[in-house]
């Protein structure tokens, strides 16, 4: 396999997990809107509050997504330490997530619904998402070994590169 065709190989599997994690976050999107959005105006609780009940339910959501569709080839050996270092990244995800609502919403005073919506869900969620992201595939969800070793061999089989040096 030629390093052009490596490197397209690991950008069309990075554009799947990303299509994926993405699919699996829509989903948990509508699930952080609507419960926050009940939470806030039927249930008439505090907007952090709120925020966090809401961020909850979606982190759960998305585990079950992740877990069983996103990252389903992911080493599942270690369950308990998968759902540990899940459920830690996603607490700090939640941090930044209703931080951002707590700052705009008790800082700066932006209170109306699309003000405390645009806040946790655009960029609370968004900024949180990217950490989630690059947490996730870097720590909780990580690739079997052998499909690694299976990639290396697989490179060495194609032989040397055309005018690469072989004496070093």
């Amino acid at each position: 396999m030629s390093e052009g065709q490596t490197v397209r190989l690991r950008l069309r599997r990075l554009g799947r997990e990303v299509a994926k994690f993405g699919t699996v976050g829509a989903f948990g999107f509508v699930v952080n809107t609507v419960a926050f959005n009940i939470c806030t105006h039927v249930l008439d609780l505090a907007v952090v509050r709120s925020g966090v009940i809401a961020t909850a339910l979606a982190i759960c959501t998305n585990y079950i997504g992740n877990s069983y569709w996103t990252y389903r080839d992911s080493d599942k050996s270690g369950r308990s330490r998968e759902l540990t270092l899940f459920l830690l990244f996603s607490g700090i995800g939640m941090v930044i997530e209703n931080g951002i609502l707590a700052l705009s919403h008790y800082g700066f005073g932006f209170d109306s619904t699309l003000a405390d919506n645009i806040a946790k869900n655009v960029i609370g969620l968004g900024i949180g998402t990217v950490f989630r992201f690059w947490s996730f595939r870097s720590w909780v969800f990580r690739a079997l070994p052998a499909r690694d070793a299976v990639e290396t061999a697989e490179s060495f089989l194609d032989g040397p590169r055309p005018g690469a040096d072989v004496t070093k």
